[in-house]
């Protein structure tokens, strides 16, 4: 019987604003990606209002990363909400 933890998905949901188009999707994908420790990256756009992006860990998330992220992608976290 091994004695090593199985890793636990995290979900980390960011609120994101300025997303209008599938290229915004795929560049805040993009940058999420490169995150240290982010598995999974799926976004649920709302052209001209608040964007739900979730990020799938097996770590906790550094926030400050995830928001750096964003805003290297061009647009801006307002908030973030985290499910360990």
């Amino acid at each position: 019987m091994s004695t090593d933890p199985s890793p636990i998905d995290r979900t980390t949901v960011l609120d994101v604003e300025g997303m209008t188009c599938s290229h915004c999707v795929s560049a805040v994908t993009k940058e999420l990606e490169d995150v240290k420790d982010v598995s999974t990256v799926s976004v649920l756009l709302r052209n001209g209002g608040t964007s739900e992006v979730t990020v799938v860990s097996d770590a906790v998330l550094d926030q400050d990363a995830l928001r750096a992220a964003v805003d290297e992608a061009g647009y801006t976290v307002t908030a973030i909400h985290v499910d360990n």
